[in-house]
């Protein structure tokens, strides 16, 4: 069974050989441990493949995730303390409405789009190993609004729902329905997209107000990936228990969220073989405080949940520069063994 067949049967609920393996490796791992990551690759290779149709921003300058200062493709500076990690907007080019106006969305990026390389790189992908292919997006309304204008500023606008603040949001998601139109030209078998809503605890916002503000966005974006013939993928960090049903009802196809923040046997009980959770692994704790076997329990602890054979849930783990290599390594291996074995060598119950 191929990557791509065995995503799709995952995400279809008929019964994949295996679940499919999906790292995601920081920045910090491709500068400090690329050769650490080959060798893992090399044994558990990724039954899932990434590509991107954005072309070059004016805006960008500097090198991201390293220490100093860098501006993204949105004119957002992003301060770094410690190569390898994203670092932090301190000073954001809309903390002032005034700049509203005067402010240029990155349309150039989408003018010069990759779109022919993009499915040129999908053909080889296919006439190859044949992996998932997953077209990511820029496409993070809440956490780019929070770049733009600064969290504290960002949680005023929302306590208030000025028209400023619906005036950037739908400048946004204007750009990202265009974005999404060359996107869904490409021949890839997903496209993803994001927002962190999540505390260790609970939304950052309340419920009924992400329903009335983001969640109509999200279902267009949605709506019009399916329409293209695509699946569709969504990434949160936090406990975000509480919008799970919204994601399940506007089609999303598959989660990736901290399970480790919520009661994974509720999120069983309610949402298993509704949606395909796309991982993940305690990457708080388990990943870089644990050992290995603290490793394998925690798998069995996601497989025993979700794992009953048919589908929906994805062998999926963040490896970032406080993981030792050897806790990525035993997270697939505890994957790769029958659920049975992975139960006994645990000491779990099933």
């Amino acid at each position: 069974m191929t990557g791509r067949e065995r995503m799709l049967r995952t995400m279809e609920f008929r019964n994949p050989d295996r679940a499919p393996r999906n790292l995601w490796a920081l920045p910090w791992v491709s500068q400090y441990a690329a050769q650490e990551l080959a060798t893992l690759l090399a044994r558990f290779p990724s039954d899932v493949e990434g590509v991107g149709i954005l072309g070059p921003s004016d805006y960008a300058r500097g090198e991201s995730c390293r220490k100093g200062t860098s501006i993204d493709e949105w004119n957002c500076p992003f301060e770094v303390a410690e190569d390898g990690v994203v670092g932090e907007v301190k000073h954001p080019p809309l903390a002032d409405w005034k700049a509203l106006d005067s402010y240029r969305l990155p349309w150039e990026m989408i003018e010069r789009n990759t779109l022919d390389a993009a499915n040129r790189q999908i053909d080889v992908a296919r006439a190859g190993a044949d992996p998932f292919m997953l077209c990511g997006t820029s496409i993070r309304p809440f956490e780019r609004m929070q770049f733009l204008r600064g969290t504290e500023n960002l949680y005023l606008d929302l306590g208030y729902e000025s028209a400023e603040f619906f005036r950037l949001r739908d400048r946004l998601h204007e750009f990202w329905l265009k974005e999404l139109e060359v996107v869904c030209r490409t021949r890839a078998d997903a496209v993803s997209f994001m927002d962190d809503w999540g505390s260790q605890q609970s939304l950052l916002i309340s419920p009924t107000q992400w329903r009335s503000v983001f969640k109509p966005l999200y279902a267009e974006y949605a709506a019009m990936i399916h329409r293209a013939g695509k699946k569709v993928m969504f990434h949160s960090d936090g406990c975000i228990l509480d919008i799970y049903e919204d994601l399940i009802e506007i089609g999303i196809d598959a989660v990736n969220s901290q399970l480790f923040c919520m009661d994974i046997q509720e999120i069983a009980r309610r949402f298993k073989g509704r949606i395909t959770f796309w991982g993940e692994i305690d990457r708080q704790h388990v990943l870089p405080f644990g050992t290995p076997a603290d490793v394998y329990r925690a798998v069995a602890r996601v497989r025993t949940a979700l794992d009953d054979g048919r589908g929906g849930v994805i062998a999926e783990c963040e490896w970032g520069k406080n993981n030792p290599a050897a806790n990525i390594h035993a997270v697939y291996e505890a994957w790769a063994l029958p659920l049975a074995e992975l139960l006994e060598k645990t000491g779990s119950r099933s």
